[in-house]
């Protein structure tokens, strides 16, 4: 299954539209969305314009944002189970950092009956730069902005069946 990643669309329509419209003619299976969506308007426009799964962790500003249809919404950070790959993501990055060091933990929940694992993959957003680092077995990435703001806009896609975290530039899209 391939999953797009983006984060702090910002309101911006037209970029939104160009990167949903590439997930379209790929056939991306799902989408996650690390905050700073903005206005309800927004959401409503990704869900009339991508059929597949979307999960929407928010930000600190974004609209109070419930009850759209297809469109799963998570207040501090969601977490989602695909191909045996466990993935987090939320908006912020001291968030996302926990995030990833909660593998550390994973011994200790094991021994008192609880997961044995950490996460696979941790998104988040809010820094706009496209950003990948690894936190022992954990990838923690940033997929940039799609607003374009104080960086090109970008997104990522992940293949749960290869592995791949692929940055995507959206002027580069063919």
């Amino acid at each position: 299954m391939r999953i797009a990643i983006i984060s702090d669309s910002h309101d911006n329509l037209a970029n939104l539209k160009k990167v949903l419209d590439w997930l379209k003619k790929n056939k991306i299976a799902a989408l996650i969305h690390c905050g700073d969506v903005f206005r309800k308007e927004t959401v409503s426009f990704i869900s009339q314009n991508f059929k597949g799964k979307i999960y929407i962790s928010l930000a600190d500003v974004d609209d109070d944002i419930k009850r759209i249809p297809r469109v799963k919404i998570y207040e501090k950070f969601g977490e989602l189970k695909k191909d045996g790959k466990k993935i987090a993501f939320c908006h912020f990055p001291e968030k996302a950092r926990e995030l990833a060091n909660s593998q550390k933990l994973a011994p200790y929940r094991a021994a008192k009956g609880g997961s044995d694992a950490g996460y696979d993959l941790v998104f988040y957003g809010h820094l706009h730069k496209p950003w990948k680092t690894k936190i022992r077995k954990t990838i923690l990435a940033n997929p940039g902005n799609v607003a374009g703001i104080f960086f090109k806009p970008t997104f990522a896609v992940y293949d749960t069946k290869t592995d791949k975290l692929d940055l995507k530039i959206l002027e580069k899209l063919s």
